[in-house]
């Protein structure tokens, strides 16, 4: 049986439009969340979901590939990239964190004290490890995935991830904690 996604996007490949939509339902949230863990700013992280849709339905046409949320995510991430590039400021945590839109400040002030500290503990690693750590905790994704994304071999990235858990070892009980009270 062929992946799902895959079928969505030969009909919408033959003239059914409306199919996008499908792909758009199943990945808009996933998609959110990857930017959002890697900007902390909610404004940045619709823009940039926003703009990863569009170039995925710009470029659905001509889309050949086996793994539609592998291809999705690497726009995503090359988003991400491209924002970095341009970004001209560094904005300090604080402002970019939208304190004056949260509905429940005291819990969104905990939860950034919350990711101040996996932050701390992650930024000991190279963009790459932080890049996996994210992806397999945050982003729930598998190794297989994260490794189409990233380009990588999939032994390569559960090496990287074990070696990095391995290094946090005596931190790691602080870090599970912090990143399952996130996951609420």
């Amino acid at each position: 049986m062929e992946n799902p996604d895959i079928e969505i996007i030969k009909q919408y490949q033959k003239g059914e439009r409306e199919k996008f939509g499908k792909l758009y339902e199943k990945y808009v949230e996933k998609i959110y969340q990857f930017i959002y863990f890697r900007t902390f700013s909610r404004e940045t992280a619709e823009d940039l979901t926003s703009q990863t849709f569009f170039k995925a339905l710009r470029n659905l046409d001509n889309f050949k590939g086996e793994n539609f949320s592998a291809w999705l995510y690497r726009i995503a991430r090359n988003n991400l990239i491209d924002h970095y590039r341009t970004e001209k400021n560094d904005l300090p945590l604080e402002t970019v964190w939208n304190l004056k839109e949260e509905k429940n400040l005291e819990n969104d002030l905990d939860n950034k004290q919350k990711l101040e500290e996996v932050k701390k503990l992650i930024q000991n690693f190279n963009p790459e490890q932080q890049e996996i750590i994210l992806m397999r905790v945050w982003d729930d994704l598998p190794y297989k995935e994260i490794a189409r994304i990233l380009n990588k071999s999939e032994a390569g990235c559960k090496m990287m991830f074990s070696r990095a858990i391995k290094e946090l070892k005596g931190q790691m009980p602080v870090l599970i904690i912090l990143l399952l009270s996130l996951k609420i």
